[in-house]
Parts: structure tokens; C-alpha cells; sequence
């Protein structure tokens, strides 16, 4: 039995063409085999495991500066109120909601739903030093160090 008998809408109707992965053996093994390894090390607890698309999402990036950290999060078609920002032991929690635009799509490759992204950032980032601001749909938010770790900087010497 083929997986469009199963969907009654895709009866009879042209789904156009195939991906390239579909038509491959070697791309579909590959697929098979991360998903197979990706399963295998969640089992373990290892932290990248690719199992659950909304944990890794949205995809940031950190810069450090002496005395600041920055994260930036692109979050295409959300505003700044579907955003939740918290601090708990230096743990920085993302959560939000990217709601359907539309109901019930014929095809939709569009992601949709709960997020949450937590970063551990450490002791190092001062509460009260931390802001954010939401543009364009790009989160940038600011966290200011304690001083203690801005002059914690010990240098090691190479072959001495």
C-alpha cells in the first residue's frame, strides 16, 4: 500500500514532482541512517540530538564582548508579544507560539507551534544588566557581566 492511499485528499490528484531524495537510494539511506543515529544518542541523553525540531529552534547566534553577551534569534513571521524572555540560574529560556495563518492548508511546509530555547549562559551574567529588543523579526537580546567575570581573565603561558 503506498502512503497516498492513506491521505485521502492525495487520491487521484498530481502531487508534483518528486524530491531528489525521494528518487535516490543513496539520499534516502543517508536520511534513514541520521535519523536511526539521531534516535539512538537521544536514548543517551546526548545534548545535539537532532529529535525535536522546536528544541533547536530558532537558531541563534552568540557574540561575547569583554563586557557583554549578545544573542540573536531570527524569528521569521512572529512579533515581539509571541516572545517570552526569562533568567533562572543562568539558564536563558526562548519560549513562544507561532500560530497557523491559515486553516487547513491543501500542503504546508511551513513550521508552526510551541517553541522553547533554552541557552546556559553561567554565573557570569548579571540579572539586572540584560535587555532585548525585537525587530524585523530578529531578537537581540543584550546581557551585561558581573564585574567579577569581566576582570577574571587569567593568562597561561605556553612551554614554561
Amino acid at each position: 500500500m503506498a502512503l497516498t492511499d492513506l491521505i485521502p485528499w492525495a487520491r487521484n490528484r498530481d502531487l508534483g514532482p518528486a524530491r531528489v531524495e525521494d528518487t535516490d537510494p543513496f539520499l534516502a539511506l543517508h536520511r534513514n541512517m541520521n535519523r536511526m543515529l539521531d534516535d539512538f544518542s537521544a536514548s543517551f541523553g546526548v545534548p545535539f540530538a537532532r529529535t525535536n525540531w522546536s528544541s533547536t529552534w530558532p537558531h541563534v547566534e552568540v557574540k561575547e564582548s569583554g563586557e557583554n553577551l549578545q544573542i540573536v534569534a531570527d524569528l521569521p513571521g512572529l512579533e515581539e508579544k509571541d516572545v517570552e524572555i526569562s533568567l533562572a540560574d543562568g539558564v536563558l529560556s526562548l519560549k513562544g507560539e507561532k500560530k497557523v495563518e491559515s486553516e487547513k492548508p491543501l500542503y504546508s511546509e511551513r513550521w508552526h507551534g510551541r517553541f522553547q530555547r533554552n541557552l546556559q549562559l553561567g554565573p557570569d551574567i548579571d540579572p539586572e544588566k540584560i535587555s532585548a529588543s525585537f525587530k524585523n523579526g530578529v531578537l537581540t537580546i543584550t546581557c551585561g557581566k558581573r564585574l567579577e567575570a569581566q576582570t577574571q581573565v587569567k593568562r597561561i603561558p605556553i612551554n614554561a
